[in-house]
């Protein structure tokens, strides 16, 4: 059977991971790495000063002291008894929408495996949903993901709307914007510090947006490519390249004796 990696960023004792691993669990040979604590808002990180350590959880299931990053890394590099075919990270707590994926420890799990070489999918639950019914998503998700792959350097990110889904929709990601970032307040001492998140969020009203699709009542299948090179501005700054290497040209001349 094909070996798949489940995982999170909310800790291996999640709900939403479990609901997960029970849904995929026709799919393949199903193994957990999963962060030993919760682990929301990492993004990307690696753990590169310090040893990682994976513990037992159960068969198959394991805690790992570090990042989902570096969950994905262990399974696809070595730990598992062979690499995993496909990556699923989630059910997140919470959604991953427009911006907020470059934040989100659950899709840079998927970015890792992706960029492993590994189809990789991020499922996340809004607020008020089922994770019972995220989990029945991410299968189907999954399975087309097996017979069908996914284009290179591309993976998933999947947010499943509360209540049944009216259906799926494929998106792009859409706008998030704070009114306010910084909520100051005063620690015991008397010192200043900040938590940073105050105010409300308000989404620009973009249509075919993964925010439009799950206020609609439909997952949204948003596709994420890691060629972060903007190609269109390759073209229009094209001619930087020469003014610039003129300009670099012109000191060296004068800072010559």
């Amino acid at each position: 059977m094909p070996v798949l990696l489940v995982t999170n960023d909310d800790g291996v004792h999640a709900a939403g991971l479990a609901a997960l691993a029970g849904a995929v669990a026709d799919l393949g040979e199903v193994y957990v790495l999963a962060p030993e604590r919760e682990q929301s808002a990492c993004s990307h990180a690696l753990t590169l000063h310090r040893p990682l350590r994976v513990e037992r959880v159960r068969e198959r299931w394991w805690a790992v002291n570090g990042t989902p990053s570096d969950c994905v890394n262990l399974a696809v590099l070595g730990f598992l008894p062979e690499p995993p075919v496909l990556v699923l990270s989630g059910v997140n707590h919470g959604a991953n929408l427009g911006d907020d994926v470059t934040y989100s420890g659950t899709v840079s799990a998927a970015m890792e495996g992706t960029l492993l070489g590994v189809p990789s999918v991020a499922i996340s639950l809004v607020d008020g949903g089922d994770f019972a019914e995220a989990a029945r998503v991410a299968r189907l998700v999954a399975a087309r993901v097996l017979v069908e792959g996914l284009p290179p350097k591309t993976l998933l990110n999947v947010n499943v709307p509360p209540g049944q889904p009216r259906g799926v929709r494929v998106t792009r990601l859409g706008h998030r914007v704070y009114a306010e970032k910084i909520v100051e307040l005063q620690d015991p001492r008397g010192r200043a510090c900040y938590w940073i998140g105050g105010g409300e969020p308000r989404w620009e009203a973009l249509e075919g947006s993964d925010m439009a699709a799950v206020r609609e009542g439909y997952v949204s299948v948003t596709p994420l490519h890691l060629d972060l090179t903007n190609h269109r501005a390759l073209v229009e700054l094209g001619s930087w390249s020469g003014a610039l290497t003129a300009q670099l040209r012109a000191r060296d001349r004068r800072a010559r004796p």
